[in-house]
């Protein structure tokens, strides 16, 4: 017996036996089991594998990368503009008030009225951040939204502004002279953190209301980078917007507001520039001789 399975012959049949029942066996195992998980990869070999890349690609799904990629000065322009208000004084006309003052002076009851219908109108404030995302990569905004700014520190904009907005869950932005802080008729610091740490967002509006086109090399630190500085330690927060003086800007102010950080300035309503749109948001000033039917239309014919 030990001689006959010594043959070669014998010993190949039988290993080729051997292997092929272990195949068999494998095979019937693999057939009867069940198939694996939406969440666990299948193995697969050979010709099976442009299975295995499509079902990789369900289980790891595709990094959206538009958002990612900024957009040019083109894109932003051909963006649809959002309404941006801008507001001075809230108080009750003087008799010494001159005809041009009152554009810039909306009585308090008008201002309520105004913010009231742009809340009954299905309105919703958004803030430079949400300005910029959109603007930028695209993304998306509320219903009517708008953009509430409040220029020059003046009291009321906490006394009546802010109480207002509250009322109906709106958010501004407070454009800040650093130079009136404290001043009679003006905010005081704490006044200012206060509405920073309600959810407002406080911007600079230089140091002393100066044009910035005519600014020297020295004016740069003067105006912006030492109000910025003081407005960053009064909220605790970086300040990346800027409001020009009188809505004036030119093309030298641009890359010195990037160099200090800025993120967007605001002008007033005159044209975008084709290369900067983020420098030259427009505004249209809230006149104080409009009712809200008036402000209403001109949101609509300006943006």
């Amino acid at each position: 017996m030990l001689t006959f399975l010594r043959q070669p012959l014998v010993l190949f049949t039988l290993f080729t036996v051997a292997v092929l029942s272990i195949v068999l066996l494998l095979y019937s195992v693999a057939a009867s089991a069940p198939d694996a998980p939406d969440n666990q990869l299948k193995v697969t070999t050979g010709n099976s594998l442009p299975g295995t890349a499509a079902r990789l690609a369900e289980l790891v799904p595709a990094r959206d990368t538009s958002a990612a990629i900024p957009a040019d000065a083109a894109t932003i322009l051909a963006r649809k503009q959002i309404p941006i208000l801008c507001y001075h004084q809230l108080r009750n006309w003087r008799t010494r008030d001159s005809e041009m003052a009152k554009t810039y002076i909306v009585e308090e009851e008008n201002f309520r009225n105004q913010i009231k219908m742009l809340a009954d109108s299905g309105y919703h404030t958004i803030l430079p951040d949400e300005l910029y995302d959109y603007l930028v990569h695209n993304k998306p905004l509320p219903e009517k939204p708008v953009m509430l700014t409040f220029d020059d520190t003046n009291l009321d904009h906490y006394k009546v502004a802010a109480p207002v907005l509250e009322q109906y869950g709106f958010k501004g932005v407070f454009f800040v002279m650093t130079v009136s802080l404290g001043r009679p008729n003006y905010m005081s610091k704490a006044q200012v953190k206060a509405l920073s740490d309600s959810g407002h967002i406080i911007g600079s509006h230089t140091w002393d209301h100066q044009n910035v086109k005519k600014y020297e090399p020295k004016d740069w630190i003067t105006q912006i980078e030492n109000p910025s500085r003081q407005l960053q330690e009064i909220t605790g927060k970086p300040v990346q917007y800027f409001a020009y003086p009188f809505g004036l800007w030119n093309e030298q102010a641009i890359p010195e507001l990037k160099k200090r950080n800025f993120k967007a300035a605001f002008q007033l309503a005159t044209s975008r520039d084709a290369s900067e749109p983020l420098f030259t948001i427009r505004r249209i000033i809230a006149s104080g001789y409009w009712s809200p039917r008036q402000l209403h239309n001109s949101m609509i014919n300006s943006f």
